[in-house]
């Protein structure tokens, strides 16, 4: 028999032993929940593998939306520097200020004016200045006949200078100042004076101080010579203008270097190529031709005595008288400080070749004898100043005969003997 204790004891375990089979039930019962729940999970699923052909399309599509946002951005700024440019031509932005005679022919529509003006490089966009002339109802107002513009000018301005003459205007007085073929600059400036146009010394100043953008200009020595008297002396082109009275000096210099450089065509600077010879020096060689020839027909041949001598060691000087009177008449009176070297490097007489600048404004047909001289063999030329004959002479000995004849002829004396072929030479 067990006793009390063991009784108690027996019966304690049988109790834990009852009480502990639930527990491994209940364990055994959450593994079994636990399973079931894993499987109750849903399943991951595999990535789906992308067909090569549904890489290109996915690529097309993207390349196509970066084709269409680049075409968009490229019309856009297209758009936006085709506005910019337009207002920029609208308001002359950028434009050379150098004036240009331009000439509207009778009859001409606003198509063809746009189209001339776009030649000769006033306004960059003809469609838009004809849309502007339409819009603003102008394009019937446009006057035939000559107009100075220039590229600075508002669309606006333009046109208003477009449709008027200088007759037109009332607000100054105009007028008309002749320079004639050989007027020397000082002379030019006080016509200019004269005729209430501008003052002389103002004249003279901006005129010599050039760089005013036309292209002759660009044809000059860069560096002014210290032995020049006027710098700009030749340039003053013969010819009737027509001015407002009381205007700015700058306005007078800018319209008779516009038509200098008219005038200067560019045949004339291929056949200055041929010759190698420079702007400034063709002046300066007509200048003297216009002062020594007594009619236009004499040139050509005057300019090859001048040229034979040029190109001749024997006669190292021109020997002009113009240039000695140039030195009086004109440099001594008007220089501020006495200076000998200027004098002699204009007097060639004392200098060798080509004096240091131009003695006169020549016209056309002495700038063409410099460039298109006749073909000789002389050295020399004397003038009866009484009729306008010019005589040639290959030698002195010559040359002294044909100066003997003329004083004869002039003392109205008969003439030992006529001269030998042509007529006269440097004086």
């Amino acid at each position: 028999m067990k006793s009390e204790n063991e009784m108690e004891l027996t019966g304690t375990q049988s109790v834990s032993e009852s009480e502990s089979e639930p527990k491994a039930e209940i364990r055994h019962k959450k593994t079994a929940d636990t399973s079931h729940s894993e499987k109750n999970q849903p399943k991951k699923h595999k990535k789906k593998k992308i067909s090569q052909k549904e890489r290109r399309q996915r690529s097309a599509r993207v390349y196509g939306v970066l084709i269409m946002l680049t075409f968009v951005f490229v019309i856009s700024i297209s758009l936006a520097v085709g506005i910019i440019e337009v207002g920029k031509d609208m308001l002359g932005i950028n434009g050379s200020q150098r004036l240009v005679l331009f000439n509207i022919p009778e009859g001409a529509t606003t198509a063809e004016i746009a189209q001339d003006l776009y030649e000769d490089g006033i306004i960059r966009i003809p469609k838009a200045f004809i849309y502007f002339s339409k819009l603003s109802k102008d394009d019937v107002n446009f006057v035939a006949g000559n107009h100075e513009i220039s590229a600075s000018m508002a669309y606006e301005t333009l046109i208003a200078e477009l449709s008027k003459s200088m007759a037109d205007d009332d607000s100054q007085a105009v007028v008309d100042v002749m320079f004639p073929e050989g007027i020397t600059l000082y002379d030019a400036a006080m016509k200019l004076q004269e005729n209430n146009v501008c003052e002389a010394s103002k004249f003279l100043y901006y005129f010599n101080a050039g760089n005013l953008g036309y292209e002759f200009e660009d044809h000059l020595p860069a560096t002014n010579s210290t032995l020049k008297f006027y710098r700009m002396e030749g340039y003053c082109f013969p010819d009737t203008y027509t001015f407002y009275e009381e205007s700015e000096p700058d306005d007078v210099c800018r319209k008779i270097y516009m038509n200098f450089n008219l005038k200067i065509k560019d045949e004339y600077y291929d056949r200055m190529e041929e010759l190698g010879i420079s702007l400034d020096e063709v002046i300066t060689l007509a200048s003297i031709i216009q002062k020594e020839a007594a009619h236009d027909g004499d040139m050509p041949m005057i300019s090859s005595v001048f040229w034979n001598r040029l190109n001749s060691p024997e006669y190292s000087k021109l020997q002009s008288d113009v240039t000695t009177l140039y030195v009086e008449n004109v440099i001594k009176p008007n220089i501020e400080l006495d200076n000998q070297a200027i004098y002699d490097a204009y007097d060639t007489y004392i200098c060798n070749g080509l004096p240091a600048g131009a003695v006169c404004n020549p016209g056309i047909a002495a700038i063409e004898a410099v460039l298109y001289p006749a073909e000789s063999d002389y050295y020399y030329f004397y003038a009866n100043v009484d009729t306008g004959e010019t005589f040639f002479a290959r030698t002195l000995e010559e040359h002294n005969a044909n100066i003997e004849m003329v004083e004869r002829i002039r003392q109205g004396l008969p003439a030992e003997e006529a001269p030998a072929e042509g007529e006269g030479g440097a004086n």
